[in-house]
């Protein structure tokens, strides 16, 4: 099991971490009590759904049972069990600019000053500091450069990254995906609907992709579309995001537009991408 404890100072980034290692495919748990560490990981063995990647979110505010994680983390190696920590800190000026942009308190003293509070946590995590693998500042990154460290201290390249491309056909008659980032029309090619053979079939038939795919201007169009995405795909991932939707369209979303997207998604997933493909119209018409 791959197993991360992500913790640091409060207004460091960690809420921003947590949500990074969940791009990237963890199960993440906010403040869970270190008490309950143990338990947790027995849970998740036990777990039918075969979870591999965790990542655990423990900090200041846990409290008093913020005081057992050392002891907690000791008696989970004599377990068998592996963690890696990632530690997460910013300058206190920057700390203290956060938190009064945000009007938020500090968790260690509500009532208290903020710059005092920020003082005494650094002082009280100065141990657990030093037994991190990884220790992040946090004084300048945005989301996507706070992505990339994380994923550099993991080994993870940007191929690997968990960044989702779906390819979802469509026909324009019903509308335009909303959530589509790029759109692509694919009505100026031969339609296999004024063929009476393959009029009742969809893209997803070899016979509607073999007559789509028989024309010059298709395969000239599908290396159009596979060349301007094989630059965009590792520019979003490295923008670190975490989804892009590229839809493609014809009139009734059945034939020229299922046959396209089926092959962009083979395409992009046998160079590494994760891509798939949905059919959002396809068949609908009975």
């Amino acid at each position: 099991m791959n197993f991360i404890i992500i913790s640091g100072q409060s207004g460091a980034g960690k809420s921003q971490a947590k949500k990074v290692f969940e791009d990237l495919g963890f199960y993440c748990v906010d403040n869970l009590p270190p008490s309950l560490i143990p338990n947790f990981i027995e849970l998740l063995d036990q777990n039918s759904e075969n979870i591999n990647n965790v990542a655990l979110v423990i900090d200041i505010r846990g409290g008093k049972f913020f005081k057992d994680l050392e002891f907690h983390l000791n008696a989970f190696k004599q377990k068998g069990y592996n963690y890696r920590l990632f530690y997460f800190e910013a300058d206190d000026d920057v700390l203290l600019k956060r938190f009064k942009e945000t009007r938020r308190t500090h968790p260690l003293d509500p009532n208290g000053r903020i710059e005092e509070a920020i003082q005494a946590e650094k002082q009280i995590l100065s141990v657990l500091k030093s037994k991190a693998e990884f220790v992040i500042n946090t004084n300048t990154t945005n989301h996507s450069q706070l992505k990339n460290l994380i994923s550099n201290a993991l080994e993870i390249s940007d191929i690997q990254g968990s960044t989702q491309v779906t390819f979802v056909s469509f026909g324009f008659k019903k509308g335009l995906p909303l959530d589509s980032d790029f759109i692509f029309d694919v009505r100026f090619l031969p339609n296999p609907y004024y063929v009476e053979s393959l009029r009742p079939l969809t893209g997803n038939e070899s016979e509607v992709s073999s007559y789509v795919m028989g024309f010059e201007e298709s395969k000239e169009y599908l290396d159009v579309i596979i060349n301007m995405m094989t630059y965009v795909i590792p520019n979003i991932v490295k923008d670190g995001r975490s989804q892009l939707v590229v839809a493609i369209g014809c009139t009734g979303g059945q034939h020229r537009s299922v046959t396209f997207a089926n092959a962009l998604a083979s395409h992009f997933t046998s160079k590494g991408v994760h891509a798939h493909a949905i059919h959002r119209d396809a068949k609908k018409d009975g």
